[in-house]
């Protein structure tokens, strides 16, 4: 079975449902997929690990007509890759919030879809979208299927109480568990665990390392003896700094001053702060990167003013970073921005050249490779490391499935 074992990896949102089958015999992607526009009219991309795309304008009304066909991409037709679905040896679910309960990946029974159905009240686009998954799952593949839930929130669940909890009365974090959770775990564990590997301690003891995770959302972590003692993301994905369409941190004054003065209720006032806000809301262009940068490029100064304003709060978090761990040994930057933009990650750098941190302009130039970008006489390692989020959920529910 270990040689043979096939797992298919599944991350539900509201109108999508994302999906790759990866053989465990060598870590290969069979195929990866895309179900598009569940509930309005339906699209399925379906790509497999030879090279071929097939493509279906089809109806999907609800997750488990998405699942179906997923079913028949993986199964029948120009995109087959599998005669039947019993190769698919287990499910691993992409969970975003697990609460302070998991800090763990775990089996999914009936007490964890309740409590991923509790804890939706902290994560309400995603959470109720992946119990949807999970059931269409069941229904598609059957009961006898194991199924695996690998939660966004786990791998931050070793930060202390000084560094989670919030200044606000502590009946809030009694009450409704009011506190930092963060999110991203799954990238920032697997590419801490890369990094402590090629540092030569594989098993994490003795390392401080700061993983910056940039992309459209964006958060960054400080990992120490391979657990985490901080991260910018909090109760919710849009704390921290400054992001394609979130505002990140702000002084809390100006969401109410705002909402008084605009006479917005806290949903509208939500949406400004996680849709219209960030790169996009201080830009006036965009919240892609390469939108920006052409704009940059073409002397728009309020797109200048917005890479500079993340850039600033990239450094002073990574700075911030640097005091909790008490010194850092590497810096890794990973995610669409962070593995794709040479300049934010010389910027960022050139910014914390004060405690020895020096690029290798020649190894920078690069684009989603693993390899050591600082320079030989650096004080401080940094790595590029591309993420590989769906691997470590394929190894988890490989792991679980086998009883270790």
């Amino acid at each position: 079975m270990e040689n043979k074992m096939k797992i298919l990896v599944i991350n539900a949102g509201s109108s999508s449902l994302k999906y790759q089958l990866i053989d465990m015999n060598g870590e290969a992607v069979v195929a990866k997929g895309n179900c598009e526009r569940i509930g309005i009219d339906g699209r399925i991309t379906h790509k497999t690990g030879d090279g071929r795309t097939v493509t279906r304008e089809v109806a999907m009304p609800d997750h488990a007509a998405a699942f179906e066909q997923v079913k028949q991409a993986l199964i029948a037709g120009e995109g087959k890759v599998i005669d039947s679905l019993s190769e698919v040896s287990a499910i691993g679910h992409r969970v975003v919030q697990g609460g302070a309960k998991y800090d763990r990946s775990v089996l999914i029974d009936e007490e964890v879809l309740r409590d991923i159905e509790r804890y939706a009240s902290l994560a309400p686009l995603h959470n109720p979208a992946h119990i949807q998954g999970i059931n269409a799952a069941t229904a598609a593949f059957g009961k006898e299927i194991p199924q695996v839930a690998v939660f966004d929130t786990a791998f931050h669940q070793t930060m202390p109480a000084k560094a989670y909890m919030f200044g606000v009365p502590y009946a809030y974090y009694e009450k409704y568990g009011v506190r930092r959770y963060g999110f991203h775990g799954t990238s920032h564990r697997y590419v801490s665990a890369r990094c402590c590997e090629l540092l030569g301690k594989p098993d994490g003891e003795g390392t401080r390392i700061i993983t910056c995770h940039l992309g459209n959302g964006s958060s960054i972590a400080a990992v120490k003896d391979g657990r985490v003692m901080d991260t910018t993301m909090g109760l919710t994905p849009l704390d921290g700094f400054m992001m394609g369409t979130r505002s990140g941190a702000i002084d809390p004054s100006v969401v109410t001053f705002i909402m008084e003065k605009e006479q917005l209720t806290p949903r509208q006032m939500d949406d400004i702060l996680n849709k219209k806000s960030g790169m996009l809301g201080i830009s006036g262009v965009s919240s892609d990167d390469r939108d920006i940068a052409a704009a940059v490029e073409a002397g728009n100064q309020r797109a200048k003013l917005a890479w500079d304003m993340r850039t600033y709060e990239i450094i002073k978090y990574v700075g911030g970073y640097v005091a909790a761990l008490g010194g850092v040994d590497a810096i890794v930057f990973t995610a669409g921005v962070g593995e794709n933009d040479k300049g934010i990650r010389a910027m960022v750098c050139d910014g914390l050249e004060y405690m020895g941190v020096k690029l290798d302009p020649a190894a920078n130039d690069v684009r989603g490779k693993e390899t050591v970008i600082s320079a030989a006489d650096s004080k401080v390692k940094v790595l590029l490391i591309p993420t590989n989020e769906e691997l470590m959920i394929a190894t988890d529910t490989a792991a679980i499935v086998k009883g270790n």
